[in-house]
């Protein structure tokens, strides 16, 4: 069930002795999914010049011809569903169904920027004479490295793979060690459906030596990284030396406003999904609730009984609602925001605890008027913890919304128009959900701003993120 973890270089697979590895563990057990090989110097320039060589040739490859082959990645991905997803569960955690919605998701991402790959368009500039023509062309930006996490490990990697090479790039991925497997599947799936050797590379090792030796290299000209805060200035440091384009989807601790004219009960059961949705480990989950003083007491009961309602366990029990958390920094980390929030008079209304002795499980939990200075209040928590604290007017909501430096993303609930367009404009955020969860979407642009990063994948502009703009004139 479990696949050999290898590395990807230059077409073929690699493994085998003289390699540091690591193992993997599922994170519902603590038992050893298998072993990883880590990419040696070696390796790494070895999908170094890969990349470098494959770039002139993929780039000539026509948009319409590179996107019959994403499609056909598309198409295996499909068939393979049951067999990735449960790769998917066994190292991250996640429940079965939401690991299946994953891979679906996944095929979608993959199709769109095969259509994308048949539509970077330019334009034609009037120019000042009859007989010139002035145009602005896109041509992919180079060979790039990119940097994926372990909560989401086939979107994530398929958002910026497949949007690359339909750009005309080439590739090497460092994809995360908690979950390899994933990688591995998704990768396979592009080189049958007919990648040429080099446009897509896969590694794996210590981030840090990864992205060092890779960043350096005169050969990479774009860096696409989705991940922590810091971590993400430090690449984007490192980058700037090299005047190489950097994409940055990097944390947030995104604020939910509920008004008092909202349905306090449809609203709190609708954010304890996006809540809970791989227990909390989700960039764009809601983690700053704001509700309205006159509905706060029936909205904090309907999210407690939703909460209270879901079953934690091992992600591969059908039965199972909320899965383990992927490793044990997350069940530290979940340990001390709540410690700390007790310690400064938040009240616990359920879970606050771990869920058990076996695997990384922690109970999911809601806390009541945890303090603004508090570390649940100030650091994304990243994990299944719901803070709810009560405002009276407004601007009280929208300054407390914005007065951390993420601005990843943001929701409202509303029965106003006027509330609403007034709240979306005053929230600092890259996205904005109005009385709903739909953000990430396959066709709408995914990106934050502040701390949260800059740039875009997602929609036409995730194709473009790989692309520079070239003006020509013609007389």
């Amino acid at each position: 069930m479990y696949p050999k973890l290898e590395l990807f270089l230059d077409g073929e697979w690699a493994s085998g002795s003289g390699r540091d590895s690591q193992p993997v563990i599922n994170p519902a057990t603590g038992a050893s999914l298998g072993e990883l090989p880590h990419a040696t110097d070696a390796d790494l320039d070895r999908a170094l010049a890969a990349a470098e060589r494959a770039y002139k040739p993929w780039r000539a490859v026509s948009g319409y011809e590179r996107s019959k082959i994403l499609r056909r990645a598309a198409a295996l991905i499909r068939e393979r569903r049951n067999h990735i997803a449960t790769v998917l569960t066994l190292e991250e955690g996640k429940t079965l169904a939401e690991s299946l919605s994953e891979v679906d998701s996944s095929a979608d991402i993959i199709e769109w920027a095969a259509e994308e790959a048949r539509r970077t368009y330019g334009r034609v500039i009037p120019g000042r004479t009859p007989t010139v023509r002035q145009m602005m062309i896109q041509e992919p930006v180079g060979p790039v490295a990119v940097f994926t996490p372990w909560n989401f490990p086939m979107t994530t990697p398929a958002r910026k793979v497949s949007s690359a090479l339909a750009a005309g790039c080439t590739v090497i991925m460092k994809a995360a060690e908690e979950t390899p497997g994933t990688a591995v599947e998704l990768v396979r799936a592009f080189q049958e459906a007919g990648c040429p050797a080099g446009t897509l590379n896969l590694v794996f090792g210590v981030p840090s030596h990864i992205s060092d030796r890779l960043i350096s290299s005169p050969v990479i000209r774009k860096i696409s990284f989705t991940g922590s805060v810091p971590v993400g200035k430090l690449l984007t440091k490192a980058a700037a030396d090299g005047m190489k384009r950097v994409t940055m989807e990097l944390g947030g601790h995104s604020p939910v406003l509920v008004f008092a004219d909202a349905d306090p009960v449809a609203a709190a059961r609708t954010l304890a999904v996006g809540k809970y949705r791989n227990a909390g480990q989700v960039c764009i989950a809601p983690t700053r609730f704001y509700v309205h003083e006159s509905i706060e007491k029936p909205f904090t009961e309907s999210f407690v009984e939703a909460t209270k309602a879901l079953k934690v366990g091992d992600g591969m029990d059908s039965a199972s609602t909320m899965g383990p958390l992927a490793n044990p920094r997350r069940v530290e980390a979940m340990e001390r925001f709540v410690a700390d929030a007790e310690q400064r008079g938040a009240e616990i209304l359920t879970g606050g605890k771990s869920g058990s002795n076996q695997g990384f499980f922690y109970q999911p939990t809601v806390i009541r008027n945890a303090p603004d200075n508090s570390l649940l209040m100030t650091e994304e928590p990243f994990g299944p913890l719901a803070p709810i604290t009560p405002f009276s007017a407004f601007d009280e909501a929208l300054t407390k919304a914005n007065s951390l430096p993420f601005g990843l993303a943001s929701y409202i609930f509303t029965a106003s128009t006027e509330t609403a367009l007034a709240a979306s404009d005053g929230l600092e955020a890259g996205m904005v959900a109005v009385n709903s969860l739909g953000l990430g979407l396959v066709e709408t642009p995914f990106g934050g701003v502040k701390d949260s990063g800059y740039g875009q994948e997602g929609g036409t502009e995730g194709l473009e993120a790989f692309t520079v703009k070239k003006f020509v004139s013609l007389m």
